[in-house]
């Protein structure tokens, strides 16, 4: 069973109504889900049983697939038939928006840090964002090491601050400086300078 490689493959769209259907270039389709897996050719021919140049014909539409290329492709890719076939959903725009003026955010503040929230008017968040001002000045003034679910950025606002890590050495960051790392390994911060430093720290919710 083959399909002709210069036609479209047409489906029918679940949103749409009855006969709705939107046309799907298989080929495209091939190299979208590859690329979003990081794979290159040769890795995605060797996850689907195929050969490197198979795959690069189907991906360019100069072979059409027998039924059983087409099960292997979509087991290399961890999927069924259908789902090959089946186009993307289209992202959805929930137009949430919050505007935080200077100086409203929510405070909070801890012998450490003083934290003042950002965009609290948003509910289910998937990232918390919030500006802190760094009051400690010594590693002896935490209870340990912080640590808590999914990933956090810092973002240098003023000052120079001392960025502890679980598993790496200190690092000094300063104005315009900024660090991206895995929130469940230990972290702290201090300030080093003479006043108070301040961040803008955003932290994934997973």
């Amino acid at each position: 069973m083959s399909a002709d490689p210069k036609k479209l493959i047409r489906i029918a769209r679940e949103s749409g109504g009855a006969g709705a259907v939107e046309a799907l270039d298989l080929g495209l389709r091939v190299r979208d889900l590859r690329k979003a897996k990081g794979w290159t050719l040769e890795q995605a021919a060797s996850q689907a049983g195929l050969a490197r140049s198979t795959l690069s014909k189907i991906e360019n539409g100069q072979m059409s697939p027998t039924y059983e290329a087409l099960k292997k492709l979509a087991q290399g890719m961890g999927m069924s038939v259908p789902q090959l076939f089946t186009q993307p959903a289209k992202p959805q725009a929930t137009a949430r928006m919050a505007v935080t003026k200077a100086g409203d955010g929510q405070g909070h503040a801890t012998t450490t840090y003083e934290h003042e929230l950002l965009a609290g008017a948003l509910t289910k968040k998937q990232m918390l964002p919030y500006r802190a001002v760094i009051r400690a000045r010594d590693m002896d003034e935490f209870d340990g090491w912080v640590r808590h679910d999914g990933e956090e950025f810092l973002y240098v606002l003023t000052g120079v601050v001392r960025l502890y890590t679980e598993f790496y050495e200190p690092v000094d960051l300063r104005r315009g400086d900024s660090a991206y790392y895995d929130a469940s390994m230990g972290h702290n911060v201090i300030s080093i300078s003479d006043d108070d430093a301040t961040l803008l720290w955003v932290t994934s919710l997973v």
